[in-house]
């Protein structure tokens, strides 16, 4: 029987008191931190009342894991879904939001939608869906981890006020979700690379991750830092995916290639064979990204332990997916191997992000994605905040900018755990609200006595005083 665990209460009653206001309240929480598991209890209260629910996912997986989701909670529901049978009695449905969009006209409005990955509800169907129920006065839950789409426009068209869940620091730092290691050769040459529909065009980038050898070999380097741990490998296409997977093959390491186009019934056996471990590599193509929980497809716990970053992206909301898929709790850290750049533009996976409803500013290549930009060593590949001079072998930077050459070399460590003692201590040392809020302001934060309120919380929350978190 699922159970919520204190943040995941705490949310809900965060998403209760913005409903109690406002028409549409998106709920912005990290992947790992059990969004389908908050939307059923949601969907549980709301039908106690004796109101009807309608849960939109948009992929047929998530329709499927979504429905376990609920029958472990003890919700019965129906469906909106093609091929299935509408019940006309069900208090709550599943529905996909392909199918939803063209049935609007068959289907009364629900006392509460609730849209998943939400970041999407800019797209002319998911738009569609929002308008009909705000219009026929229901009110609206968006759940999401990035809640900005890949253009950077924001969702305040769609949505009246954000509540956002507790940070993938603070769920690191209190065991919810898994510590890392994260290793990185810098970011590929995209010179020439075109972009369509705001990110790099598919083609091209296949060709130089599946043609080139970029600063050293992604087989190599699993077997170096991961040999024998479950790893998922995120690649361009279908050709390229099956390529590495048949190159770890050669190596030794057991590998299949997976992608929406594997029948549902393969995907299952090789998902389940994956969580026995007979399987240690399962190389994909879009498909363990969005909300995808390979525990439920297999029926059991499956940590991943590792993930191999072969495709740059401009996405930040695919990047977070894709690195979340490794953060599920264990005993141990995961292990982050990008051979994609995608450390260098988009940050570390615990880097404060300032989410908001209005359209995310640009960064400058290289910076980041959170507030605090990133350096990486010429040198010797690590990753730190800017200094003239490389904390991890003393390389003295150059002045003048000039770009990180391509080398034929191992990944270096990102010392990620080096960086958060660092933030640690300086944090350790404000000891009043004040100091917290020069502290933020230092770093540059964009809100530092927001930010710097979530820090005194938390404290508080840790000695006692608060049953919140940060």
């Amino acid at each position: 029987m699922i159970e919520l665990r204190p943040h995941q209460d705490d949310f809900i009653a965060d998403i209760r008191q913005a409903l109690r206001t406002d028409q549409a309240v998106l709920a912005q929480a990290a992947t790992g931190f059990g969004k389908t598991v908050v939307g059923a209890f949601i969907a549980k209260s709301t039908t106690s009342k004796g109101n009807d629910l309608i849960f939109s996912v948009h992929r047929q997986e998530l329709v499927d894991q979504t429905s376990a989701s609920f029958t472990e909670v003890g919700i019965p529901h129906g469906f909106v879904v093609s091929g299935r049978p509408f019940n006309p009695h069900a208090r709550v449905r599943v529905a996909s939001i392909g199918t939803l969009k063209n049935r609007l006209d068959k289907i009364p409005v629900p006392k509460l939608l609730v849209v998943d990955e939400a970041h999407h509800c800019a797209a002319a169907g998911w738009e569609k869906v929002v308008n009909w129920a705000k219009e026929g006065g229901a009110k609206v839950i968006g759940l999401t981890a990035t809640p900005w789409r890949l253009s950077g426009e924001g969702l305040k068209k769609h949505f009246d006020t954000m509540v956002n869940g507790p940070s993938v620091e603070w769920l690191i730092e209190n065991k919810y979700l898994s510590d890392y290691k994260a290793f990185a050769p810098g970011i590929p040459v995209m010179d020439g690379v075109h972009t369509r529909a705001g990110d790099y065009v598919r083609g091209e980038v296949e060709e130089i991750m599946d043609d080139t050898v970029l600063i050293g070999d992604a087989v190599k380097h699993y077997l170096k830092h991961a040999r024998g741990k479950k790893g998922l490998a995120f690649c361009v296409s279908v050709k390229h995916s099956e390529h590495v997977a048949q190159r770890f093959r050669e190596a030794g390491v057991s590998a299949l290639h997976l992608d929406g186009n594997t029948p549902k019934e393969d995907r299952r056996r090789a998902v389940r064979a994956y969580a026995d471990g007979h399987i240690d590599m399962l190389t994909n193509v879009e498909l363990f990204g969005e909300g995808f929980d390979l525990s439920s497809l297999a029926g059991k716990d499956v940590p991943i332990e590792s993930v191999s970053l072969l495709r740059p992206t401009m996405s930040l909301s695919l990047y977070l997916q894709q690195v979340g898929r490794a953060l599920r709790p264990k005993d141990h850290p995961a292990i982050i191997l990008d051979h994609a750049g995608n450390l260098m533009r988009h940050g570390f996976p615990d880097d404060p992000f300032e989410w908001s409803l209005e359209p995310r500013k640009k960064k400058k290549p290289g910076s980041g994605g959170g507030d605090l930009p990133i350096r990486q060593c010429e040198a010797c590949y690590f990753v730190h905040r800017p200094a003239p001079v490389c904390p991890n072998c003393g390389h003295v930077y150059e002045i003048q900018y000039r770009e990180v050459e391509e080398v034929d070399g191992d990944l270096g460590e990102v010392n990620v755990r080096e960086r958060r003692l660092q933030r640690k201590r300086e944090q350790s040392a404000a000891q009043s609200l004040d100091d917290l809020v020069a502290l933020g302001r230092e770093r540059g934060y964009k809100h530092p006595e927001k930010w710097a309120g979530h820090v005194w919380t938390s404290r508080a929350a840790k000695s006692g005083r608060m049953q919140r978190y940060a």
